[in-house]
């Protein structure tokens, strides 16, 4: 004890100022462990592989084996190549990929990736209806049930498309490539009406969804992703997990690769959410 304590003039007993601050913070850890203990956290996204689904007419996801094992001097260390485009698997549009002259990939704001996140359930009506579009009812339906869509909210859109990962014909409509197979696909979508009311009337700040594109497969002049990205809203596709989450008390962070110039990026998405 005597390293710890010393001893005034007096005979008081006092801690030097400098054990007094670290007792402060070893008695505070258990507090920080609690709090971190309670956070519950859903990944919401696709691994990369050469199984990723990508838009027909572009380039896949491909990794080549650089080194494995031990080297020369008996150390071991692994390396890859990758490449592939910006738009496939769990990625995000910039601005830019369809609005000229708006935010590429490395301007977004990060608080615009980050925040509050509402999830709109429409995978019953997905059901049976691949081109199925989410329309302003289902987000006044879910506003009946939760309460409006505070503004700066980030809006996810759960399909159940994600399920379909491992199967292309049935999460795209079909397996084929080229630019023969973009008049094959069928998946769901957001309705232009309803990205223009979540624009006027909420003020969000980004929108997901669980499928290829936030365009319905069909779309010809995407028209949904024209009025978003206008607006310079951020748009997160080929998320998974989304019925993990509560319809509302969850935080995002969509964080991409940092591309200069970008109109888009492989996206790593995380859900926080407070445990029950």
């Amino acid at each position: 004890m005597s390293i710890f304590l010393r001893r005034s003039l007096s005979g008081r007993t006092y801690v030097p100022r400098l054990i007094l601050m670290t007792l402060f913070a070893l008695l505070s850890l258990p507090i920080s462990g609690r709090a971190a203990e309670s956070e519950v956290y859903v990944d919401l996204t696709h691994e990369y592989s050469e199984k990723t689904i990508y838009w027909p007419t572009a380039k896949r996801f491909h990794v080549q084996k650089v080194h494995e094992g031990k080297n020369d001097r008996g150390l071991y260390y692994s390396a890859n190549n990758y490449s592939g485009a910006e738009h496939g698997g769990t990625h995000f549009d910039a601005p830019i990929h369809f609005a000229e002259n708006k935010q590429t990939a490395e301007q977004v704001p990060l608080e615009k990736m980050i925040g509050a996140a509402v999830v709109v359930d429409v995978s019953a009506k997905v059901k049976g209806h691949r081109d199925y579009q989410v329309a302003v009812k289902d987000l006044t339906d879910w506003e009946t049930l939760h309460g409006p869509i505070p503004p700066d909210s980030i809006v996810l859109l759960r399909t159940g498309f994600d399920a379909y990962w491992d199967n292309p014909k049935k999460y795209l409509g079909t397996a084929k490539r080229g630019n023969h197979a973009i008049a094959l696909l069928h998946f769901p979508g957001l309705s232009p009406e309803a990205a223009g009311w979540l624009l006027d009337e909420r003020k969000i700040k980004a929108v997901g969804i669980d499928a290829a594109s936030i365009d319905y497969g069909q779309a010809d002049v995407f028209k949904t992703h024209r009025l978003l990205t206008e607006h310079n809203i951020p748009i997160f596709e080929n998320l998974t997990n989304l019925e993990k989450l509560p319809p509302k008390g969850a935080q995002l962070f969509a964080l991409p690769m940092k591309i200069k110039g970008g109109s888009g990026a492989p996206l790593r998405a995380v859900a926080v959410l407070p445990k029950v």
